[in-house]
């Protein structure tokens, strides 16, 4: 089970951390993402890192102004949000990738665990 926190209504150029929790099982192994989806849009992919924490990929829309790390010991996955802007209101929602985590994968097909989201709102 994965559970997200830290989301919430903030103005924009505020910051939040998102946190991403895993019960009942160990998360090392696998690549974790971050996806959110806005009203009315698909689903998005936001950013993704491997299971060491070698490898991370953004989306280019949040590119320099967001940080995914994990913490293994603590079996939590983060999202450190920066210079929010309106346009990233969504709920966020993390996830586990299907395989084992040698690259940050950024494909919705590539995880096949999710948890409940977290909303995310930054007003003008």
């Amino acid at each position: 089970q994965l559970v997200e926190s830290g989301g919430g209504l903030v103005e924009a150029g505020s910051s939040l951390r998102l946190s991403c929790v895993a019960s009942g099982r160990t998360l090392h192994v696998h690549t974790m993402g971050w996806f959110r989806q806005a009203p009315g849009k698909e689903r998005e992919f936001v950013a993704s890192i491997n299971w060491n924490g070698a490898e991370t990929s953004y989306a280019a829309s949040v590119e320099g102004r967001f940080t995914i790390s994990r913490e293994h010991a603590k079996n939590t996955l983060y999202l450190e949000m920066n210079s929010l802007k309106p346009e990233d209101t969504a709920i966020y929602y993390c996830a586990k990738s299907r395989t084992y985590g040698t690259t940050s994968y950024r494909a919705i097909e590539d995880y096949d665990a999710w948890g409940q989201g977290t909303q995310v709102t930054v007003s003008s």
